[in-house]
């Protein structure tokens, strides 16, 4: 019997079948693993920006733990007042009986400088401040001692600038400067029941311009809490005037007086007056800004005629 001729050996045609089935629900398990990684992934994405969002509000909203909102940039106040106990601050110094604060507080105003008004004076600031500014994000301008910031140093400007300073402001700009200056006195000395002729404006008083530039001095460290009394001893009184928008002009650059508890904040908004006595009753710091510039002025007043100071005068 003649041997049978063989081809080459085949695989059985079960095993076959099992592995196509294999690979193929190989493929389907595949698909879903991919689709699963996809939309973890999606998620993950998800909380990331979530969290980031949360961080933004968070740095524009409290970053000095609990805060409550004094003065809101939507509000338009006729006034607001809140008294606080003196510190001892003033028994420091020489008390002037009808003027050193016996009646402490704060209080904020949108009825005495118009927005006009407030536009009006802040070309002033960029105008003087246009002739230098800060290598980091605070810039002062003091029309009364001359002081400018020009890059990490100061200069005066009077002295500086020279002549050329009558091209530069007008004495409209200085007499609309003494128009504000002088409604500021009188909110105050109403405010706290005292006669505005014994109140006296005192050193420094200025325009800040505060963007998100790096500090490059200390001068540039507009961020930390302070106690104007102290820093200063001849200020009793101390104003702000706003000349630019929270959250339109700039984010961050509040205010805030620091209190255990419950820190009250100002937003600010253009024409806005925020005036307090100056002494460890009213603690307080600006927010950094984050973005945009934020314009304002410092008016301080005293009781001591020996620390007092004159008008500006464009000569």
């Amino acid at each position: 019997m003649a041997p049978q001729r063989r081809g080459p050996a085949r695989a059985p045609e079960g095993r076959s079948a099992s592995d196509r089935r294999r690979a193929s629900s190989t493929k389907k398990d595949r698909l879903p693993r991919e689709a699963r990684r996809t939309w973890l992934k999606t998620v993950a994405l998800g909380v990331g920006i979530a969290l980031v969002i949360l961080l933004l509000w968070s740095s524009l909203g409290t970053d000095d733990g609990v805060a409550e909102v004094l003065a809101r940039r939507g509000e338009v106040l006729e006034g607001r007042f809140i008294e606080v106990p003196c510190s001892e601050d003033y028994d420091d110094h020489r008390r002037f009986e009808g003027c050193t604060p016996r009646k402490c507080g704060r209080g904020v105003t949108d009825m005495v400088i118009t927005r006009e008004e407030a536009e009006r004076i802040r070309s002033i600031a960029e105008k003087g401040l246009s002739l230098g500014g800060s290598d980091g994000g605070a810039s002062i301008l003091d029309l009364h001692s001359g002081a400018l910031s020009v890059g990490k140093h100061f200069v005066n400007l009077y002295r500086y600038f020279g002549d050329k300073i009558q091209n530069i402001f007008s004495e409209e700009d200085f007499q609309l400067y003494r128009d504000v200056r002088r409604k500021v006195q009188l909110t105050i000395a109403e405010a706290f029941g005292i006669n505005v002729s014994l109140l006296y404006l005192t050193k420094p008083t200025f325009f800040s311009r505060i963007n998100s530039t790096e500090a490059r001095t200390a001068h540039d460290e507009y961020w930390h809490a302070h106690v104007d009394k102290v820093t200063y001893g001849s200020f009793d009184y101390t104003s702000l005037l706003y000349l630019s928008d929270y959250l339109e002009d700039f984010g961050g650059g509040r205010f805030v007086f620091m209190e255990e508890g419950f820190n009250k904040t100002v937003e600010p908004r253009a024409g806005r007056v925020s005036f307090f006595t100056s002494g460890s009753e009213n603690l307080h710091r600006v927010e950094k800004v984050l973005w945009g510039t934020r314009y304002a002025i410092t008016i301080a007043f005293t009781c001591n005629p020996d620390h007092g100071i004159e008008d500006p005068v464009l000569t």
